[in-house]
């Protein structure tokens, strides 16, 4: 396919994705969330292809091409020919930014898509209504929806119990639109935005991924020869070996330089701006739905803040015909006074342009109701949705599928955990007095992290049959003594399966019994 054409036909793809809505207001019925997810799997895969056809044409690399349309070498050059290597130059740059943005598009799209299907796996499952093998929706699809034993009657079953959130979707940037999603934030969304992308970018201690060496070895004819060396991940930790093993017993190591790679908590750029982007967005629509109430409840007098936050805006965006609107300076000199000469005829303010002491605290309040709570909705529920995701599934099923995360580590280290440090207590409180959405604040969720990977390495290679998303949340239990009643209700766990797996946790911890200590050999083997 010709470059051209593929980035037209990239751009009507993506651009036709961006006119259709998502509505997850009935994903309950099987038939709505069978054609949204099957309708997401099939735009993924197209956009799979076109992104597979934009590597082979060389769209990472867009700029390459521009090397062979430099200037000439030669000492005498003619106008003409500096204006025609100038003209190629700009018409190739052209081609090459055109590349990059479409890729980049693609890109976005592509992780949107995955965190959209994944937040629907984690959702939803069907179950043959004949031999009740259940299936995940990738299953189902790939087998035709048919199961192994011939039928096709299904029952859909919902996760309670799983991690996601299918209110994100609508928001996410699906056709690679990111840029777009990003100006239309409010004044506390973008701070939001930088805290989410700040949280997701938590890098880990360094890894070593190479080693720069500087050796000294004799050739062949007993000479010294000085060299640069270069060893890949795969012998750092024997790189004195392979040095040795390549130029002989003798060789002399003069310099060591080690390059250490720091993965974040969601390893792709892409993916962390479109889950930062669906949970701000989806931020900013619970705080529509409740401010009004929050405000009422803390200010003086809301119709008066109301009142005065219409007009700041309404004259903000006047533009009278007697000021030319390219003169800036005069149309904000013209918006000031009359703003101003409003507010004293309203008594907003006094005659010397001072702000009404009750108006001024209101104000004060609102920048503080933002600032602490609105700016901190978003990082509070990826916190507790990627906290629920470690703690409710395996470190197998983590290293198998990504569920509504993509990319994201397997296992997180002192470094990153630090993230959980935060509870937001006074969040939490808001959003379940206000849309009860059913979150508990938890101390310490790193060191509750820390015991459940700690946990899972006890765990492997044992045959014992686990309840995770139980275990998960009878570790909360045993670390932060928090009533299982309120732990089972946040997480929509059955308190007789947390209690069971409690025991299950002391087990492996500490067999106090003989019986116990047999217990655990028996399933090591």
């Amino acid at each position: 396919m010709e470059e051209s054409s593929l980035i037209s036909k990239s751009e009507k793809f993506l651009n036709e994705i961006s006119k259709e809505s998502i509505n997850i207001s009935k994903l309950d019925d099987f038939e709505e969330f069978k054609s949204l997810y099957f309708k997401l799997d099939d735009r993924l895969s197209t956009l799979h292809t076109l992104r597979n056809q934009m590597d082979l044409q060389g769209y990472t690399t867009p700029f390459r091409s521009l090397s062979k349309y430099g200037n000439t070498t030669s000492d005498v050059v003619s106008l003409e020919e500096v204006s025609e290597n100038s003209r190629h130059n700009q018409f190739f740059r052209m081609k090459a930014n055109a590349k990059k943005n479409i890729l980049d598009r693609v890109k976005s799209a592509i992780d949107s898509h995955q965190i959209a299907i994944g937040n629907l796996e984690q959702y939803g499952y069907v179950k043959c209504e004949s031999c009740y093998k259940k299936y995940r929706m990738d299953e189902y699809k790939e087998n035709g929806c048919k199961c192994s034993c011939g039928s096709e009657q299904f029952s859909f079953k919902i996760n309670k119990d799983n991690s996601y959130r299918l209110e994100i979707i609508p928001f996410l940037p699906l056709s690679g639109n990111y840029r777009v999603h990003m100006t239309q934030f409010s004044n506390w969304g973008r701070d939001s935005f930088k805290k989410v992308l700040n949280l997701l970018k938590q890098e880990r201690k360094g890894v070593v991924k190479s080693i720069s060496l500087v050796i000294k070895f004799k050739d062949e004819n007993n000479r010294w020869i000085r060299k640069n060396v270069t060893i890949d991940s795969d012998h750092v930790d024997n790189y004195e070996e392979e040095v040795r093993k390549t130029y002989g017993k003798n060789v002399r190591i003069e310099v060591l330089r080690f390059h250490r790679t720091k993965p974040a908590i969601i390893d792709d750029r892409h993916a962390r701006t479109a889950l930062a982007i669906g949970y701000v967005k989806y931020s900013e629509k619970l705080v529509n739905e409740m401010k009004d109430s929050i405000f009422k409840k803390r200010i003086s007098d809301f119709k008066r803040l109301n009142k005065y936050n219409n007009l700041k805006h309404e004259i903000a965006t006047k533009k009278p015909n007697f000021i030319d609107e390219h003169d800036t300076a005069s149309l904000e000199s013209w918006r000031k006074t009359e703003f101003e000469e409003t507010c004293k005829k309203l008594k907003f303010m006094d005659k010397f342009g001072n702000l009404n002491r009750s108006l001024k605290r209101d104000l004060k309040i609102k920048e503080n109701i933002e600032k602490s709570i609105f700016t901190n909705i978003a990082p509070t529920l990826i916190i507790w949705d990627i906290f629920r995701y470690y703690l409710t599934t395996s470190h197998n099923n983590r290293k198998i599928t990504s569920g509504p995360f993509p990319y994201i580590r397997v296992e997180l280290d002192r470094q990153q955990r630090k993230i959980f440090q935060t509870t937001y207590k006074k969040v939490i409180e808001t959003l379940n007095e206000e849309i009860n959405l059913k979150l508990i604040p938890i101390p310490e969720m790193d060191l509750v992290l820390y015991e459940k990977f700690k946990l899972e390495k006890l765990i492997k290679n044992t045959k014992m049959k686990i309840n995770y998303p139980a275990l998960g949340a009878g570790l909360i239990h045993k670390t932060t003594e928090i009533p299982i009643e309120n732990i089972g209700n946040a997480l929509n766990i059955n308190n007789s399966k947390i209690k069971k797996e409690i025991k299950n946790i002391e087990t492996i911890k500490k067999p106090k019994t003989e019986k116990s200590k047999k217990f655990l050999e028996l399933i090591k083997k």
